[in-house]
């Protein structure tokens, strides 16, 4: 089991591998991990036995913490109409300077050189679709939703638009804010399941 010393060095090289993504890209070294990190390369592998080891744990545990928030944010939550909105809610980043979301799109850009990142990129975009797939056939079954298109259909449709409108916010696009990103999904949303999706309190927290 690993000792709370060993979980801090582990954080402090996940942030600094994270962060060095975002500015540099999927091809960053091993020095400027080093560099981000306040370490040397050596230190580094002692750890991990080359760059690539570390940048796909410290990659694959922002992924699992973007699930996992989302998750947690409709726990508790009845209504499948409040689940909907809410999850939407918290695909997408909160602002440009969404460094999990930066991530993301650093390495989807990365993705068709690097296998190993399709792959999980892959994967993360599957259990979205899961997850959405969970809520629209609940809503289905209680009445709340009158489903236009099979759940993974749906659901595919609202991942999809929340990572293309994610990129857009992160690229800077100027009318396009995190209030307007939510609404253009819901849109669609609101087509798909045949109800009127209006839970603003819910998709503010």
């Amino acid at each position: 089991m690993a000792t709370s010393r060993q979980r801090q060095r582990k954080d402090r090289l996940f942030t600094a591998a994270q962060q060095a993504v975002v500015m540099r890209g999927a091809d960053v070294r091993l020095k400027d991990i080093a560099d981000m990190a306040g370490l040397t390369s050596g230190a580094i592998l002692y750890h991990y036995p080359d760059v690539q080891s570390l940048l796909l744990e410290a990659n694959q545990a922002v992924i699992e913490r973007f699930l996992d928030n989302r998750v947690k944010a409709i726990r508790g939550l009845a209504s499948p109409a409040e689940k909907l909105v809410v999850t939407v809610a918290g695909g997408l980043p909160v602002n440009a300077e969404d460094a999990d979301v930066k991530l993301l799109c650093a390495l989807g850009g990365a993705a068709s050189r690097y296998p190993a990142y399709a792959a999980m990129l892959t994967s993360l975009f599957d259990r979205q679709v899961a997850m959405y797939q969970v809520i629209l056939e609940a809503g289905s079954a209680t009445g709340d939703f009158d489903l236009r298109s099979d759940s993974e259909t749906i659901g595919r449709n609202i991942v999809a638009l929340e990572d293309a409108y994610g990129y857009r916010m992160v690229a800077r696009h100027g009318s396009i804010d995190y209030a307007a990103a939510v609404e253009l999904i819901l849109s669609y949303a609101r087509i798909a399941t045949g109800h009127p999706l209006d839970l603003p309190a819910a998709a503010s927290s």
